[in-house]
């Protein structure tokens, strides 16, 4: 499996028979727009730089609601939070999507703004790869995005949705995370190649760059 970061929350999720993208947005975030087909997106909220599905290319599964989606021998399960601490008063709710592809189990947790209840860990774990946002003001931040690694407890973990210099959000950058996690692999490029040793590991965090 090959998981390809584009910046943001925005990963392509590549296996043989499947491609899947996760929270395209547009332009004005700052990286450049994804320039692939996809068979499946998935939008964890609608804002304009996660809902950009409109500029990614093939004839593709749309899927931006919570419950159980099966897709192109891909099971799909929405489940809702919120993208605040304050049940989603502030910002709205947010889709966590677990993706069950060949023998992986991977999480996106798209903006995730709080740590998570038991009964959302019950439907999320166990977990093999964890997709989480670090960066803290539109998300939870780094002291809260180890919280929810601890939560999770996954095999490999990829940080997003973080301060680089493509971008003006006012959020943190990954290291801020980084220091407070144990075994940390910076990769240097935005590409991780994942096989099935993995679910032999101990917890990884992979940061990727573009």
């Amino acid at each position: 499996m090959k998981i390809t970061w584009f910046g943001h929350a925005c990963f392509l999720i590549e296996t043989a028979q499947i491609k899947i993208l996760t929270d395209p947005f547009d332009s004005s975030v700052g990286y450049k727009v994804p320039n692939v087909a996809a068979d499946i997106v998935t939008e964890s909220h609608q804002h304009f730089d996660h809902n950009a599905h409109h500029l990614i290319k093939g004839k593709f599964e749309l899927v931006k609601e919570p419950g159980v989606h099966q897709l192109k021998g891909v099971k799909i399960t929405g489940i809702k939070t919120f993208h605040d601490c304050e049940a989603g008063t502030k910002r709205g709710q947010n889709i966590v999507f677990v993706f069950e592809v060949e023998d992986f189990k991977i999480v996106h947790l798209g903006d995730l703004g709080h740590t998570l209840n038991q009964i959302q860990l019950d439907q999320i774990k166990p977990v093999d790869i964890l997709l989480l946002p670090v960066g803290g003001t539109f998300t939870i931040g780094p002291a809260e995005a180890k919280k929810v690694l601890d939560q999770i407890d996954p095999h490999a973990a990829i940080p997003m949705h973080f301060k680089t210099k493509h971008i003006k959000f006012d959020i943190a950058p990954v290291e801020e995370f980084a220091k407070l996690c144990e075994n940390v692999k910076y990769l240097g490029n935005n590409i991780l190649e994942i096989g099935k040793e993995i679910k032999n590991q101990n917890r990884f965090v992979y940061v990727l760059s573009i």
